[in-house]
């Protein structure tokens, strides 16, 4: 209203009101079913292949190779645009593939960046061992968080989903921005005890306090009692065991840790339990790194464990002493990879209690 005379503000057609189009039909194909594929790298190829035939998939078909200077190559042999491609590639070493850790880990994220360029619609790493695990916080001044660094290039290459299984801590997850979905091997594990039916009792044995949680949860699985160990680890790598906090006597103990790597802890700590009165020893673990002289100390004549219950996250490698048994986690993958692909709940595999942190 100015100076008694209305003011009418002539607008454009179409400013006030939504102009109307008439019904498109896109001669797009709407109905859009996703694809998934699933390569294996050369660290955990046979894994790979366990994985595809439980989802009744052919494993794809990916060339991978080291050159002479021993940078790693891949390419994939098929068109893998649109598709949710799983990639399982464990960072450890396979002797029988020539693969360090390092080596792997190179491959996979080689894998990661070739299948972003091909125009993959999601890439999940399939990481059933998670290499640089242990290299979690400073320990000491002017080191590295080197879990961190794993984290950081694997986002960085363009991954946009990571699986993997019985991290040794919990805050690796924390190193990530994108989602991961963390198994465990705890209801494989524990059903194999169940099933043995042992004539002594059994006591689920944790070897050190960090890992009371998981020994309790696993003994309550079992329907059995648990004990932990006192230990001082005086250098890396290195482990002395003091005393068993806990009745072992006339007992089967089971040691029960998230890997073996070396096996002087193991060996130290089945020695503990037999001179605290264990009537006998096995050990079990998720990851079976077994590096160094861990066979020859593994042994029965050497370390008198009757049996070292480990799965396949990790290849056994050639010189496995008989004691050795060792699991498939091929279905519990299997069966999170699907969850994944069809974005249904991937805890309820586990009914929630796949955080043992």
């Amino acid at each position: 209203m100015s100076n008694g005379k209305t003011v009418t503000l002539n607008h454009p057609p179409g400013d006030l009101e939504p102009l109307s189009h008439p019904h498109v039909h896109s001669s797009i194909d709407q109905d859009y079913k996703k694809h998934l594929m699933v390569f294996g790298g050369r660290s955990s190829g046979e894994l790979a292949g366990r994985i595809a035939n439980k989802l009744d998939v052919d494993l794809g078909q990916v060339t991978l190779k080291t050159f002479a200077n021993g940078e790693v190559y891949c390419r994939y042999e098929e068109s893998i645009r649109g598709a949710d491609v799983f990639i399982v590639q464990s960072t450890a070493a396979n002797a029988k593939a020539g693969m360090t850790p390092n080596d792997a880990l190179m491959e996979l994220m080689c894998m990661i960046d070739a299948a972003q360029g091909a125009s993959a619609h999601r890439i999940i790493a399939v990481m059933p061992w998670y290499g640089y695990a242990r290299q979690d916080k400073k320990s000491l001044p002017r080191e590295p968080i080197s879990a961190r660094v794993v984290a950081k290039a694997l986002e960085a290459i363009g991954t946009d989903r990571v699986l993997t299984m019985d991290l040794h801590a919990g805050q690796v997850q924390g190193f990530f921005e994108v989602p991961v979905d963390h198994m465990t091997a705890m209801p494989m594990l524990t059903q194999w005890f169940i099933d043995q039916h042992f004539d002594e009792e059994l006591v689920i044995v944790s070897p050190d306090a960090g890992r009371v949680k998981v020994a309790r949860n696993f003994a309550r699985k079992v329907g059995t009692h648990w004990a932990v160990m006192e230990k001082e680890r005086p250098a890396q790598q290195v482990a002395e065991i003091g005393y068993v906090v806990g009745d072992v006597k006339g007992k089967t103990a089971v040691l029960v840790d998230d890997m073996i790597d070396t096996a002087g802890t193991l060996c130290a700590a089945a020695k503990t339990v037999l001179d605290e009165g264990a009537a006998r020893v096995i050990a079990c673990a998720t990851h079976g790194v077994f590096s160094g002289p861990a066979f020859e100390r593994l042994a029965y004549e050497n370390s008198q464990i009757e049996k070292i219950v480990v799965t396949d996250t990790i290849p056994l490698g050639d010189g496995a002493p008989p004691n050795i048994i060792q699991l498939s986690t091929a279905q519990t993958l299997a069966d999170s990879i699907r969850r994944i692909f069809t974005d249904d709940s991937v805890s309820e595999i586990f009914a929630g209690e796949n955080q043992l942190f």
